[in-house]
């Protein structure tokens, strides 16, 4: 945050983020139709009946919990949806819809908790900075940052459901409707060693989450990295090659999962008879053979292997998207411009990825494209603590709980990654065998 502005204007610009947050999401679940509320699109989380209620109970939990020390809004509900699920033993949820309030007390209930909120975070008694356990502005970017992740993450799961159970939204753009490019080559860039910095440096005026501390440099040995994403039609070579069943591109515990779950290609795939048709979230089109592809982390593993390279660290993304020839660094891959609708496709702007090179203004300075936008991106570098890691005090377990070794970092951003998430320092985590993340992948030669 800039220093020089003062703490009520700062709190003011938070309060415009938070409530153009919750028109994202509340914008979100209108596309679902009444009779999929207590639908589970995905088999490992919860119905989206609790997103709903989810969203206010962590605002009230976080805020009028946590920060304030003030009392449940409603014992039930807040502890009903205060988290959500990410199971790694195999155990998927057994509850029904009858397990779930009526969507009429769940309504009353965020009805409620958004006003006493706002009513909290714009009365000058309990706004005083004194009134808070807690940084105001840091538990305030917690609430619209968990708000705004959902926002991408529910979309991985509404795009599961059928067209049936989806009202497409105003104004919505048909999927094939970007203007298209001559395709682009597929082509390897040399990065020459140097360092990435990673994270951001703690007692800063900037908002991070508690994984993205303590800033720190990686030295990063000279690699090649390929200028683009994996594109649908790159991947169907693997596809149409076997790639699949071949167990030598997979490790033991990965071709176990893929034979037992009988997967064959990307999930947002279909084969009818010899032709291939792409999923998009509100239609069905010949797969695009130019738009990157979105695989779990064993998928884009395999396909690396079998072009005889690796998936990324986090490390040499980093140095890739914001390193640059002369040893400096960038804040975004571009420069230190604001992102906006030519560098990338994110921010809500589409609702799928386009042709891989669409943004030419966008690329970093080593020329990769489409490092931020069009997809979040794989590395091989498991989820971990930074050096100087310390748990937030009123989350404990957000990143903490996930540094078990069995999630991997992803970085970038997909078309559903809202803006404020594109700062370098963002990370994000998913499990190797989950299918539904926007998540492209890149390949290197060391």
């Amino acid at each position: 945050m800039n220093a020089t502005v003062s703490q009520p204007d700062i709190r003011d610009q938070l309060l415009l983020r938070l409530a153009e947050s919750r028109a994202v999401t509340d914008g979100l679940f209108r596309i679902v139709r009444a009779d999929a509320i207590y639908d589970r699109p995905i088999p490992e989380r919860h119905r989206i009946v609790f997103y709903i209620g989810h969203l206010e109970a962590f605002d009230w939990n976080l805020i009028a919990g946590h920060a304030l020390g003030l009392g449940a809004a409603h014992e039930e509900l807040d502890r009903l949806f205060a988290f959500g699920i990410d199971p790694v033993d195999g155990g998927l949820p057994q509850d029904k819809p009858s397990d779930w309030p009526r969507l009429a007390e769940i309504s009353a209930y965020n009805l409620r908790v958004r006003e006493e909120i706002d009513h909290i975070l714009k009365s000058h008694s309990q706004a005083s900075k004194s009134h808070w356990q807690y940084p105001q502005d840091v538990i305030l970017n917690v609430a619209i940052e968990h708000r705004l992740m959902h926002a991408e993450t529910l979309a991985y799961m509404l795009h599961q459901l059928s067209s049936d159970r989806k009202i497409v939204p105003h104004g919505y753009r048909a999927a094939g409707s970007h203007r298209s490019r001559p395709p682009i080559a597929a082509r390897m860039i040399d990065i020459p060693a140097g360092f990435a910095t990673l994270g951001i440096p703690r007692g800063g005026d900037a908002f991070g989450w508690d994984n993205e501390f303590e800033e720190h440099s990686v030295e990063v040995p000279d690699f090649a990295v390929s200028a683009h994403k994996v594109t649908n039609g790159e991947f169907l070579q693997f596809v149409r090659e076997g790639g699949y069943d071949n167990e030598r591109f997979w490790s033991a515990a990965d071709w176990v999962w893929i034979k037992e779950q009988k997967i064959t290609h990307p999930h947002l795939w279909l084969k009818r008879q010899d032709q291939w048709f792409y999923r998009a979230m509100f239609e069905e089109l010949p797969l695009p053979l130019d738009w990157p592809v979105y695989v779990s982390y064993v998928e884009a593993a395999a396909y690396a292997r079998f072009r005889g390279m690796s998936l990324p660290t986090e490390a040499e993304f980093h140095r890739a998207a914001y390193g640059t020839p002369q040893g400096t660094e960038r804040k975004y891959p571009w420069g230190d411009a604001p992102p906006d609708a030519s560098r990338g496709n994110f921010d809500f702007e589409r609702w799928d990825p386009v042709a891989v090179g669409s943004y030419p203004d966008g690329q970093s300075a080593f020329g990769l494209e489409d490092a931020l936008g069009n997809g979040l991106e794989w590395t091989s570098s498991p989820f971990a603590p930074y050096p100087g890691f310390e748990p937030f005090s009123f989350y404990c377990g957000y990143s903490a709980n996930f540094f078990d070794g069995k999630h991997f970092v992803v970085k970038g951003a997909s078309p559903r990654t809202a803006a404020s998430m594109l700062r370098r320092s963002f990370r994000n985590w998913f499990q190797p065998h989950y299918p539904f993340v926007y998540a492209s992948f890149r390949c290197v030669e060391r």
